[in-house]
């Protein structure tokens, strides 16, 4: 099935891009840490296959943006797919971006639900109450336009450059796992025991 290492390195770009697109996919809420050993369930938005990278969204007041900043910190990201016996364990180099157009055309992709989440109180802000966080007005509640203007400034998204890759599948026949890293535009892989 997976005799040669471009064909494990095109399947983890397939299943990277078939998880940004299909919230069915298992691979479409990865875990991703960070340097301070963090780790939360996240949505993956966007693979680019040629530059090799990943786009999360986040609000800006999170925990993990000041972590990660704009400057960039190591990033990792771990995904499985049960049904297909397929672990991704991903590392790179993550950045936080507030402004410019690419963040401008996610947040003009994202619907009005989901902005409606960067209005509320920052991500860790102390309650006295279970809570979404939400203005109570908002709560199931799909706000205007005009009134998500504000939200926009709390939105930003997490770019990861990836730069290593570890490709693990589970077979019955015995397990084979694969390993790259990156050097310029090039992958360098080898086979490792898993």
């Amino acid at each position: 099935m997976f005799e040669t290492l471009d064909a494990v390195r095109d399947d983890i770009a397939r299943r990277l891009t078939r998880a940004a697109k299909d919230r069915k996919c298992p691979m479409h809420t990865p875990v991703v840490a960070t340097s301070d050993a963090d780790a939360r369930v996240m949505v993956l938005r966007a693979f680019d296959a040629s530059g090799w990278s990943l786009r999360f969204h986040t609000d800006s007041r999170s925990p993990k943006c000041a972590v990660i900043g704009e400057a960039g910190s190591p990033v990792a990201v771990l995904g499985y797919d049960k049904g297909q016996k397929v672990q991704l364990r991903l590392r790179g180099e993550g950045r936080i971006v507030r402004e410019g157009a690419e963040v401008d055309a996610a947040w003009a992709a994202s619907t009005n639900f989901a902005r409606r989440c960067y209005l509320g109180d920052g991500p860790g802000s102390a309650a006295d109450a279970p809570t979404s966080g939400l203005p109570s007005e908002y709560e199931g509640v799909e706000p205007s336009d005009e009134v998500l203007t504000p939200a926009r400034q709390n939105f930003a998204i997490l770019k990861i450059e990836l730069r290593e890759l570890d490709w693990f599948y589970l077979a019955h026949t015995g397990h084979l796992r694969a390993q790259f890293v990156r050097d310029g535009d090039e992958w360098i892989g080898r086979w490792v025991t898993p």
